[in-house]
């Protein structure tokens, strides 16, 4: 491996303390575009990491409604945390190093490195790295870090699973890392909720909401979704993301972290009786999730399973960043959907009752293929 240039980025509105983000700061580049028009590209053939969609701004109601949510389950998702933070420290204890998945995991390894912090005084070592579907993880942060921390174990975190197409696009690029600089890497994907069945690291199997799904950028420390576009990203360079520093505003990213962190005194009973009783357990990953979305592609005729989002976090980024068709719903009294009801209603899209799957629900990508723009 050739010497490594590149150096953490100084973006995003968290502390260097909480976070390290491995990415190439690309601000200063124009990569929005309307979201009917990208995708329209998206499903063209152009991939979904070379643009970035228009950052949605929700309107008053709706983050009002992100806030009643929050201190509605700031109890349960501290304990999930701290579930699964536990779990990691007893097996890779003071080694482990956090490497959450751009965006959705840093926000979830934060909180993850707050809790073992409160609970073991320990400050484990926290990067935020990028992984696309179908393109990999970037080698090139993960490169770094091995450098940092020759001795450390990584552990991978992100916010909850879907299908499970980021676990397999994560073993998949394990072992093409292992292939290349015989170096093992442990592909077990930590996770706050795991309705997928796609791991035996997670706080709940619950299709809960994460209240930090609600939002984009502004609770994930103003940084963009991952880009990784070879006009701008050479091959020795950590893959791309933006900084929206104008949204600094409307940035509940720190606040969101000191809410649920304050919770850790009352959950730390519970979260031992938990662990001790899922180290007893034994755990299977079934991906159920992908048996509901074969049935479900084949049921409605949908072209590609990319185009179907399980799960009340897929369902959020649905209608907030891609142009929906229907909404399936098992239950639409559920507390945890108001949101989705919401933006449903704002964006005229489709809810349909749906009972017959392990999600709440799943959000259906419209094909814009043959529209005009």
């Amino acid at each position: 491996m050739s010497t490594i240039t590149n150096q953490p980025a100084k973006m995003g509105s968290y502390s260097e303390d909480d976070v390290l983000f491995l990415l190439k700061d690309l601000s200063d580049i124009e990569l929005e575009d309307s979201t009917l028009n990208r995708e329209l590209r998206v499903q063209s053939g152009q991939h979904y990491s070379e643009s970035l969609p228009i950052e949605y701004q929700p309107p008053k109601e709706y983050v009002d409604l992100f806030w009643t949510t929050i201190h509605e389950y700031k109890t349960k998702v501290a304990l999930c945390v701290g579930i699964v933070a536990e779990q990691i420290y007893r097996l890779k204890g003071k080694q482990a190093i956090l490497v959450s998945l751009a965006r959705a995991g840093t926000p979830v390894g934060i909180l993850i490195k707050r809790y073992i912090q409160f609970r073991y005084g320990i400050s484990l070592p926290h990067y935020s790295v990028s992984i696309i579907r179908d393109r990999g993880i970037d080698e090139n942060a993960l490169h770094y870090i091995l450098s940092k921390h020759p001795q450390g174990s990584i552990q991978f975190v992100d916010g909850w699973t879907g299908k499970g197409a980021i676990s397999i696009e994560l073993t998949k690029a394990c072992q093409e890392f292992e292939e290349k600089y015989q170096i093992k890497l442990d592909d077990k994907l930590a996770v706050i909720a795991d309705p997928g069945y796609c791991t035996t690291l997670f706080g709940t199997r619950e299709d809960f909401l994460i209240p930090s799904a609600c939002l984009n950028s502004t609770v994930s420390g103003l940084v963009s979704r991952t880009v990784l576009n070879t006009h701008y990203i050479g091959k020795n360079d950590f893959h791309g993301a933006k900084y929206y520093k104008e949204l600094l505003p409307s940035d509940v990213s720190n606040e969101y972290i000191d809410l649920i962190s304050a919770e850790f005194p009352a959950i730390v009973q519970e979260t031992e009786e938990i662990t001790l009783q899922r180290a007893n357990e034994e755990i299977k990953t079934e991906f159920l999730g992908m048996q509901d979305v074969k049935i479900i592609q084949e049921q409605f005729d949908i072209e590609s399973a990319n185009y179907i989002k399980p799960g009340v976090g897929e369902t959020t980024r649905v209608l907030l960043r891609r142009v929906p068709w229907k909404i399936l719903m098992r239950d639409s009294s559920s507390p945890y959907v108001k949101h989705i009801l919401m933006l449903a209603e704002e964006k005229g899209v489709e809810v349909v009752h749906y009972s017959e799957m392990n999600y709440l629900c799943m959000g259906l990508i419209k094909s814009v293929k043959g529209t005009n723009k």
